[in-house]
């Protein structure tokens, strides 16, 4: 059903806005602000799964865990970042069989080398193109109905020109969303779209201090694109916030100075669903 929803939008020229979430408490309270996608961050899940950055450290059952239990809790598509499809042709197979039957609906796939690294990191490589053809037949020979958006990252390894041509090489592949990364700057974005935006569904990835100019979902969808994703947001207010919380805590040694900015216990439960879920126990007592 979230599948056939994102595709619907999508087909009818529908911009899509997909906050990043990174477990079932983010993606719960993103759901309930009323967001008609979400973006499952490998990212996100390095910082709060490992306290690490994305740097590849993340593994195909992490991320599959992860989206498993968010599917199970909110009725919203879900994006899901599947790296570089966790190794070869193969292993895309499997990660795209995986990922649908976990509720995803869609995948990210990218053309990273290894060791693959953030996007807005410097230092990345990109496998050839016709590797990575070859992996995004594989996943669109795996998946049911699942939706593949195929990314790039040579913009920043091979220039503009190269990435744009890659980018044609994936769409010629068959697959149903773009995502061009790091474009640099207005101009980028519009040569994107120029050349995409008529085509196929395009994604812009707004990264706070990344490399890519961040513009409101709005002003992107006035340029073309489709889906517009803000994946990392979630996690650097959370950590903004902990690190205020934390260090008042230590030194008031009490959470008194924070009660006006916190969820107290029944506030909490509230918004996870406590008092429904007693009262449907009670049916099997």
């Amino acid at each position: 059903m979230t599948i056939s929803t994102l595709k619907r939008r999508l087909d009818a020229g529908q911009t899509v806005l997909a906050p990043g979430v990174y477990d079932a408490l983010s993606a719960l309270i993103a759901g309930q602000a009323g967001f008609d996608a979400l973006y499952l961050s490998g990212a996100s899940i390095a910082y709060s799964r490992l306290g690490r950055s994305d740097v590849g450290l993340t593994t195909y059952s992490e991320v599959a865990d992860t989206l498993a239990r968010i599917a199970e809790r909110v009725d919203v598509p879900i994006i899901a970042d599947g790296d570089t499809g966790f190794g070869n042709a193969l292993n895309v197979q499997r990660t795209v069989r995986g990922f649908e039957r976990a509720g995803a609906a869609m995948i990210q796939l990218e053309d990273q080398g290894f060791p693959k690294r953030c996007g807005h990191l410097s230092g990345k490589t990109v496998v050839p193109p016709s590797e990575m053809c070859g992996k995004l037949r594989a996943a669109l020979d795996a998946r049911d109905e699942m939706l593949v958006l195929a990314r790039t990252d040579a913009l920043a390894a091979e220039g503009l020109d190269a990435a744009l041509d890659r980018a044609e090489q994936y769409l010629e592949c068959g697959v149903d969303a773009l995502f061009i990364e790091a474009l640099r700057t207005p101009e980028q974005l519009d040569a994107a779209c120029a050349r995409f935006a008529g085509r196929i569904p395009l994604l812009a990835n707004m990264v706070e201090g990344g490399q890519t100019p961040v513009e409101s979902a709005q002003a992107l969808a006035g340029r073309g694109f489709r889906i517009v994703i803000f994946p990392g947001g979630a996690s650097r207010a959370v950590a903004h916030a902990l690190q205020a919380y934390y260090g008042s805590l230590r030194r008031h040694g009490t959470t008194a100075p924070w009660r006006e900015r916190m969820l107290d216990f029944d506030g909490l439960n509230a918004l996870i669903g406590t008092p429904e879920l007693l009262q449907a126990g009670k049916r099997y007592e």
